[in-house]
């Protein structure tokens, strides 16, 4: 799973955080999932 760094916006692995939950580039605690994008279907008239 990956997460993105409310802070800096770089991705971080589960593997970056296998001991406490900061960002290692910035040191940042607040990290969201990464959602993948959604595409929407419009129909055509």
């Amino acid at each position: 799973m990956e997460y993105i760094c409310y802070s800096c916006g770089k991705i971080v692995t589960e593997e970056d955080i296998v001991k406490r939950v900061r960002c290692p580039y910035c040191g940042g605690k607040v990290l969201f999932k990464k959602r993948p994008e959604i595409v929407k279907k419009v129909k055509a008239r």
